[in-house]
């Protein structure tokens, strides 16, 4: 999250080392910092996403760069979980062997600026410091923080090593995917980062006790590179590019001063039945939630294959029309949406109980539910959860896809779907499933 950080101050120093870490994007053209290591004010190591979502990857010395590289890729995918790992060594008496990047396994090759230094340079990323930290998730002031997710973090100080050694090409999906329990020979200062334990996120599970402290509000969600849950797109938003921002790793949005915003969800479905809640905390009347095929329109329902609920009325509309359905929300109110795909009818809820007296399980015969046309006869061929905003005043809506948080507060309940994946609110109705890319693979 974008006001977390991590700091450790490492007792001895070295010109190689490696780190690894899994990575989920959030927040887009803003400098962004991976990791960083002062040693003194003009003596240091940093890794960042620039304003414009390259990687830089740099030392400084004497306030000059000795090393850096500046990719040419943009990495702007909010949807992915990029494996990233920056394996250096500059007393390599190979030039192009002293900083080595690597992104899901393949190394990268083109950058905009490419300098690898002289053989002997000072690392400073690997540079203990009696007085300064390293920090994982901000700059070494602990500001430009990173704003997503993070999974998986090594941090091997002395060892240039290959990504293979943390990551592996899944041999059903071909997907690249983290090694549960790599067998990595961490050096004295190295740290394995799982945050596997919430009331204890800096633990080091190398076997060193090398713990990290935390800064912020650090939060632990179910999101991971194994399971990669949707969250909002801020790449892919309804009739204009302004009048909202995003935050919590996109799972909260907040529109502006701009009339009708709206965005989708970065998954999409074309069969299944599927459960998305959303958590209304300013301005309900303002604010419309629902499915769409995801094309950009006037406002979310404007299109025929659009379908919202109106959080000032409780009616769902369609098409410019609208239809009595439900209760008006409050603030806070919790709206459920349950989308079957396979019948093709929409259902929503509101606190737990479904309005209209609909039943998400009644299948063909759709009681109490509101019926679309079927994905596969729109121009998309898909269905998006979506959220948006009616008017022109601050309404904000939290987003919770199955990663188990309202914002950062984790939901009261932590009830999963039937195939053991998500934490929601309330109870996901039988044969529902939260939006994920494992379920996706076996009912998408």
């Amino acid at each position: 999250m974008a006001s977390t950080y991590l700091t450790r101050t490492l007792g001895s120093s070295s010109n190689s080392g490696t780190i690894s870490m899994w990575v989920k994007r959030g927040k887009l053209g803003a400098a962004q910092y991976l990791y960083a290591n002062l040693v003194s004010g003009t003596n240091y190591g940093i890794i960042f996403f620039d304003s414009n979502d390259r990687i830089e990857f740099m030392t400084v010395t004497s306030g000059s760069h000795t090393q850096i590289w500046l990719t040419t890729r943009k990495f702007i995918d909010t949807n992915a979980w990029y494996h990233f790992v920056f394996s250096t060594d500059t007393d390599n008496s190979t030039a192009t062997n002293r900083l080595r990047l690597y992104v899901n396994g393949v190394e990268e090759t083109a950058f905009d600026t490419d300098a690898t230094g002289s053989q002997g340079d000072t690392n400073y990323l690997f540079q203990a410091s009696a007085t300064n930290d390293h920090v994982i998730s901000g700059s070494a002031s602990q500001s430009d923080l990173f704003d997503g997710s993070m999974a998986h973090v090594h941090i091997v100080p002395g060892s240039q090593l290959a990504p293979t050694i943390f990551g592996e090409t899944d041999s059903t999906s071909g997907v690249w995917k983290p090694k549960v329990s790599p067998s990595v020979t961490y050096t004295a200062q190295g740290s394995f980062l799982k945050f596997e334990n919430s009331a204890a996120m800096g633990t080091d599970s190398s076997g060193n006790s090398n713990t990290w402290t935390v800064g912020g509000t650090l939060t632990q969600n179910v999101d991971t590179p194994d399971n990669n849950f949707a969250t909002l797109n801020p790449l892919h938003k309804g009739n204009t590019l302004t009048g909202f921002t995003f935050a919590n790793g996109n799972n909260t949005i907040t529109f502006g001063s701009t009339s009708y915003p709206y965005t989708f969800s970065t998954q999409a479905l074309s069969t299944g039945k599927w459960y998305a809640e959303f958590k209304v905390t300013a301005n309900p009347n303002d604010v419309t939630i629902g499915i769409s095929n995801g094309e950009k329109s006037t406002y979310l329902s404007h299109s025929q294959y659009d379908y919202a609920y109106v959080g000032s009325n409780g009616n769902v509309q369609s098409n410019q029309s609208g239809s009595s359905y439900g209760s008006a929300l409050s603030t806070n109110d919790i709206l459920g949406v349950a989308m079957d795909l396979d019948n093709n009818k929409l259902y929503f809820s509101k606190n737990g109980t479904f309005q209209n007296s609909g039943v998400p399980t009644s299948g063909s015969t759709g009681t109490g539910a509101y019926s679309i046309t079927a994905p596969s006869s729109t121009t998309n061929g898909v269905y998006h959860f979506a959220v948006g905003d009616f008017n022109s005043a601050a309404s904000s809506v939290q987003c919770n896809f199955g990663n188990g948080y309202f914002g950062t507060t984790a939901v009261a309940s932590a009830n999963a779907d039937a195939n053991g994946h998500g934490k929601m609110e309330y109870a996901v109705p039988s044969g529902y499933y939260t939006l994920n890319t494992k379920n996706i693979k076996e009912f998408g």
